[in-house]
């Protein structure tokens, strides 16, 4: 899959984009009530007003299901959209490329699209992520919550992909911590997801190691440090690049695992990854060592006198100790989640085959039992 998307980025890039819009009369603007107050957003709102018809939506919720999408859908104006511009974390990026496709003329419906027909074209599109974590303005992928299934479904085309990229690291630092640190970790899954994908391949291995090394030295600076826009820059470097992984390979076992997390739970997809990372990582070492270990030498203080071996488990444990340093959940026991659902949990994990085929080892019903009883410590098994 090739991404032709131009990407522009550094500190104040957005005021320098004006040209992208030059072409286009009439833009609608997808973002959430957060993120259009912001005082860079406004600019760019004033931007495009200058220069286009103007519309609107900022209705888009966390984790948007397709009942939000069908809402949003019937409230846009008639007239002919020709680019969407989408600003804000994932689920507003999501949503943006979705749209996207859905207001060409003769477009497939959202029912069609989610029962697995493929769009053909789109509007033009930007993409102005504000969180550095899910790199969905690099991947061809929009995830939908599904309620009355309790998980969430992948639409999935390489036509969704965005003309233009705008990555400035000043719209990240309105980010609470708990939001850096979560969607951080949803980067650092992508990044070692795809490297060790069973689809790994060498153009999502280079995307892979890149972003790694920078979320590796970035991800805990913009914590500690949260106007360190450089830092910030990296990590929407780091985001961007698990995108482009995802892109050209694809998730596994946390991704799956975590899926009904947020359907059953309504847990951000961040804290879920979170949650599920060292435990599934820890399960998939033996299968991915050589992976682990290129890994674990990016590390600032990686100890190169290891084995192979003695470097993957290193780097689980580097894992587990980076989601307790950000003071993140790492069982559902904290959460008060209960393990009553056990038996759904399971199902629903192994039934996303689309990610389950991309485990590097074989995965049973029972495996992904005991992974997910480790989220459960206090649970007597």
């Amino acid at each position: 899959m090739t991404i032709n998307s131009t990407v522009i980025a550094g500190y104040q890039a957005l005021s320098d984009i004006g040209y992208l819009l030059q072409n286009h009369r009439h833009v609608l603007l997808v973002t959430d009530k957060n993120i259009v107050g912001i005082p860079a957003v406004q600019t760019l709102i004033q931007q495009i007003g200058s220069r286009a018809t103007l519309s609107i939506v900022d209705s888009v919720p966390p984790e948007p299901s397709q009942h939000d999408v069908a809402a949003i859908v019937a409230s846009l104006p008639g007239k002919k959209v020709d680019m969407v511009a989408g600003v804000g974390g994932g689920s507003v990026l999501d949503v943006a490329k979705l749209l996207s496709v859905l207001c060409v003329e003769d477009a497939p419906s959202l029912e069609a699209l989610l029962a697995g027909e493929k769009p053909l074209r789109r509007t033009a599109s930007l993409l102005i992520p504000t969180t550095a974590g899910t790199g969905s303005e690099a991947t061809p992928n929009a995830i939908l919550a599904i309620p009355e299934k309790e998980t969430k479904v992948g639409i999935i085309s390489p036509v969704m992909l965005p003309d233009y990229v705008v990555l400035a690291p000043e719209l990240t630092t309105s980010m609470p911590a708990h939001i850096a640190s979560s969607t951080g970790i949803d980067a650092l899954c992508h990044l070692i997801e795809c490297f060790t994908a069973t689809v790994a391949n060498p153009v999502s291995d280079n995307y892979a190691l890149i972003g790694m090394k920078k979320l590796f030295a970035s991800l805990e600076k913009t914590i500690a440090e949260p106007d360190n826009l450089a830092a910030r820059l990296d990590m929407l470097w780091a985001s961007y690049y698990g995108g482009a992984a995802i892109a050209h390979a694809g998730t596994h076992l946390v991704h799956a695992m975590s899926y009904p997390l947020g359907g059953k739970y309504h847990l951000p997809h961040g804290v879920a990854n979170a949650i599920l990372l060292a435990p599934c990582m820890r399960f998939v070492r033996p299968a991915a060592v050589s992976k682990f270990a290129q890994a674990y030498d990016l590390l600032p203080d990686a100890d190169a006198s290891l084995s192979e071996e003695a470097k993957s488990v290193a780097l689980v444990d580097y894992f587990a100790a980076l989601v307790k340093r950000l003071k993140l959940p790492a069982s559902l026991d904290e959460l008060g989640i209960n393990a009553e659902h056990l038996p759904y949990l399971v199902e629903a994990a192994l039934d996303v085959q689309r990610l389950m085929k991309n485990v590097p080892c074989a995965v049973s019903a029972d495996d992904v039992r005991e992974v997910y009883l480790t989220l459960f410590p206090t649970l007597n098994h």
